[in-house]
């Protein structure tokens, strides 16, 4: 997705900012650790649709590298 748009999506959760995952494949809430995929283009921002992220994870999704 375009960085301009991601900018004016909001979690569902919490209204906080998102950002694009590594590998373009989801947008992540860094306040809820919640990962919302991406399918076909379009984001699916149902809480129930997004997983769960422990710290450590959310940031591998977002660096594109396990964290050491």
């Amino acid at each position: 997705m375009k960085k301009d748009l991601i900018d004016l999506i909001a979690c569902p959760a919490c209204k906080g900012p998102l950002v694009q995952s590594h590998n373009k494949d989801a947008l992540i809430c860094k306040a809820e650790r919640l990962r919302f995929p991406i399918e076909d283009g379009i984001p699916m921002l149902l809480v129930e649709e997004a997983s769960s992220l422990t710290t450590d994870a959310m940031n591998e999704e977002i660096k594109g590298q396990p964290a050491t």
